[in-house]
């Protein structure tokens, strides 16, 4: 680097610095909107079902059918409803008051004695992912008193204690979707700040000339590309720490990886995203284009393709291809990894060659497309 490179290189980056520094709309885009985003999605989207309204119908009034269907009052994912009517239930499942229905039937007593009883468990499936769930938790909640039936009917009848099952999730202790979205909610939200921003700025300066005045000086390309980088780069590691520190402390997401890692990983996919930004920028030359062009072709795949809300190996082919040439895709695995499950060197190692590789790439398409002419 030779010494006029580096004067020029740092008086652009401080006219960059100091022009973001005076425009509110840029630090409320790279401070505030990380903020904002991370409280909305982090408390109001959540993949979990609890206090799922189900009816329970009891056309069995003994006390062993009540014990039956006990185990539903004591998990917080179902909120029963006591009635005694199958038709009561089923227009309470018409009006969406109820998510389900458990039926027992009136023979229950008579068949448990003889060892074939049944117990109904009807679910509303208009919402797929919804009735999955609640069917789960049901059943789970039904047959767990079922066993604590087996296993005294079996101890008092052999004197041979019961076996407990001991269980337990890995990765994600709490059972909630929350540990899960939040660190793909920092994916999505570096995405918007590094791609939108960068490419709303560098937008704006083609439409004003500012970058034309620029031209007819003695600076280069890449130190203009450069001094654009480096201000947002930033301010996007900024909402990044802003982010990491919601997560961890207003949500309570555990971070079992290393903190290095997450950063450097970090900084690898924003410059990712600001190569996009600039690639953007410097082909349509245009605010409104840029932002729209932006948002479609960065945040949008980033939200539906890169494994955020959906895992890639359940859906079609085509689409996992698609989804696996996003570069959102390898950081969403790489910092739910490092957040959940740890220090997986291979994956993580893979993963950073993949987005350093990807940011050499769209850097070096940046300098192709922004040269130094008038058109």
């Amino acid at each position: 680097m030779t010494s006029r490179f580096r004067q020029r290189l740092v008086a652009l980056t401080r006219k960059e610095t100091r022009q973001l520094v005076r425009d509110p709309s840029s630090i409320a885009i790279g401070i505030l909107l990380p903020i904002i985003l991370i409280l909305i999605f982090g408390y109001g989207l959540s993949l979990d079902v609890r206090n799922a309204p189900m009816a329970v119908v009891l056309e069995d009034t003994s006390p062993t059918a009540a014990q039956a269907v006990s185990g539903l009052q004591l998990t917080p994912y179902i909120s029963p409803v006591m009635l005694t009517s199958m038709r009561e239930a089923e227009a309470l499942m018409h009006q969406r008051r109820v998510d389900g229905i458990v039926r027992v039937p009136g023979d229950f007593s008579r068949r448990l004695a003889s060892g074939d009883a049944v117990i109904q468990v009807i679910v509303h499936g208009a919402d797929a992912n919804k009735a999955g769930i609640v069917l789960r938790y049901a059943s789970g909640a039904l047959a767990q008193n079922a066993v604590r039936l087996a296993d005294r009917g079996a101890a008092a009848a052999t004197g041979v204690g019961s076996v407990t099952i001991e269980q337990r999730l890995w990765f994600n202790s709490a059972n909630t979707s929350t540990w899960y979205l939040v660190p793909g909610l920092i994916v999505l939200i570096m995405t918007l700040v590094g791609a939108f921003l960068t490419a709303l700025v560098m937008a704006r300066e083609w439409e004003r000339g500012t970058l034309e005045a620029l031209f007819v000086t003695p600076v280069r390309p890449v130190e203009i590309l450069l001094a654009k980088i480096i201000p947002y780069f930033g301010i996007g590691m900024l909402g990044l720490l802003l982010c990491l520190a919601a997560a961890r402390f207003l949500f309570e997401v555990p971070m079992h990886g290393s903190f290095i890692a997450i950063v450097v990983s970090a900084m690898l996919y924003l410059l990712v995203a600001v190569g996009v930004g600039l690639v953007i920028s410097s082909v349509t030359r245009n605010q409104f284009l840029a932002s729209q062009v932006a948002l479609i072709s960065s945040f949008l795949p980033s939200l539906m393709l890169s494994g955020f809300l959906f895992d890639l190996r359940n859906v079609p082919t085509v689409i996992r291809i698609v989804g696996h040439a996003l570069p959102a895709t390898y950081f969403m695995e790489l910092i739910r990894t490092l957040f959940l499950a740890g220090n997986v060197w291979s994956l993580i190692l893979r993963n950073c060659a993949i987005l350093a590789l990807y940011a050499v790439v769209l850097l070096g398409v940046a300098r192709f497309v922004t040269r130094k002419k008038l058109d």
